[in-house]
């Protein structure tokens, strides 16, 4: 079940991408070609509902894309793997077993089976060796697309297991910077909560109420809050925007004193969100 168009801060669907759903609140993103019944699919954590998804729509399975390390993130692949012979892709940088071509930040290479042009983005943080997969437009949609595993998420961002605060900083900034049309394929349905912390570190912005509110009717109806665009990150999602004054003066009041640069306010505003509870 799909976001109507008439969504203020939900983007038209993708025609040729679907999530399958997973685990508790994880997404396997499939992307099918234009024309024919190859596909790819991103992170798949668990098996079964990757095969059952191929099997509906009568699909063969051409290419895996992995953005880090995780177990439900890679879970799926040996028996994917076992079962389709796909061309497996990763990072060059985390040791993840089965990856045929191991890839780094400035990486261009064309899926296997479905013709899809993608460049990778090295963006650490989440985990140490991260990155994140750029698709160009294709099949009659003119926006690109972001499969950004755990760096990103709607209104949020990803925990830092492994990376600093200035590598993830950085990765975010990277992100924020691609084209504004760009649809952002998070890997978890985490946006209420994220959206609740966006409301407390932001409590004036207009914008971040309203994308709350819609959230919560979207959510009610059954509905997916993702993906989102780069766009809609830049105006609501506060690790995005934590150098903006209202998200200043939020964490001014938590610590005591206006943060003395970017990097400090973005710290403690992630500091922050691993303890918020919603009131």
């Amino acid at each position: 079940m799909q976001p109507p168009q008439s969504w203020r801060f939900a983007p038209e669907p993708h025609p040729f991408v679907e999530a399958i759903d997973a685990f508790d609140d994880n997404y396997i993103w499939l992307l099918r070609a234009p024309q024919g019944r190859h596909a790819l699919v991103v992170d798949p954590g668990d098996p079964a509902p990757v095969e059952r998804a191929l099997a509906e729509r009568g699909l063969a399975l051409t290419a895996i894309l992995l953005t880090h390390h995780h177990p439900d993130h890679v879970g799926g692949v040996r028996e994917l793997v076992d079962r389709w012979r796909p061309v497996v892709y990763g990072p060059r940088a985390e040791a993840i077993e089965g990856i045929d071509r191991r890839l780094a930040g400035g990486d261009r290479f064309v899926a296997e089976g479905t013709g899809t042009a993608l460049r990778v983005l090295d963006v650490p943080g989440h985990t140490r060796g991260h990155i994140a997969y750029v698709a160009e437009p294709f099949g009659d949609d003119p926006r690109p697309l972001l499969f950004c595993g755990d760096t990103l998420f709607a209104a949020g961002c990803g925990r830092l297991f492994e990376g600093t605060p200035a590598q993830m900083l950085d990765s975010l900034a990277q992100l924020a910077a691609l084209d504004p049309t760009t649809l952002v394929f998070c890997a978890h349905e985490y946006t209420l909560s994220n959206l609740r912390f966006a409301a407390a570190s932001d409590p004036g912005s207009e914008a971040v109420l309203a994308r709350l509110d819609e959230a919560r009717r979207m959510r009610d109806a059954g509905l997916r809050t993702v993906p989102s665009s780069i766009a809609v990150e830049r105006g609501t999602n506060p690790f995005l925007r934590s150098d903006t004054p209202g998200v200043r003066a939020a964490l001014a009041g938590r610590l005591g004193h206006p943060p003395v640069s970017r990097l400090e306010g973005f710290a403690a505003l992630r500091a922050w969100k691993d303890g918020f509870r919603a009131a």
